[in-house]
């Protein structure tokens, strides 16, 4: 009888986590699928069993939910430095916004906390996580 493996799962070489109860993370979500036609990017909640196991790999992911947290081949990228490293793996003209990557960090992190300070007033908050449809499945993790 062969053991059972208890070997976690690779991760894919680019994973998005997001606030699955956010209007705006939600929003983002689907505005990347949408503009990723080559299913580069895979994403999962940060309330979800993903995050929480990736916590333990990289402790500088925050349990609080107010950055987007992008990790890509193993680096973690936090706050402004997510989304526009997300954004060099979509179509069109989108891998562009990188070079604002060039702009100091804390002068593009000010502008990202006040943007997620106000999320949920702005774009309101959902029930629950976002459940994804039939199609983008297989681009979730839990």
């Amino acid at each position: 009888m062969e053991a059972l493996s208890s070997a976690p799962a690779p991760l894919p070489p680019r994973l998005l986590l997001f606030d699955g109860v956010c209007g705006l993370c939600n929003r983002f979500v689907t505005w990347a699928i949408d503009r990723d036609p080559h299913a580069a990017l895979v994403f999962a909640p940060l309330q979800g069993e993903t995050a929480a196991a990736l916590r333990a790999l990289h402790p500088e992911i925050p349990d609080h939910l107010d950055t987007l947290v992008f990790i890509e081949d193993g680096k973690v990228h936090m706050f402004s430095a997510s989304a526009l490293n997300a954004c060099r793996h979509l179509q069109g003209p989108w891998p562009y916004a990188a070079a604002l990557l060039w702009v100091p960090r804390p002068v593009r992190d000010v502008v990202y906390k006040l943007i997620a300070r106000n999320r949920y007033k702005i774009w309101g908050r959902e029930e629950s996580c976002r459940v994804p449809s039939d199609a983008d499945l297989a681009r979730f993790l839990p």
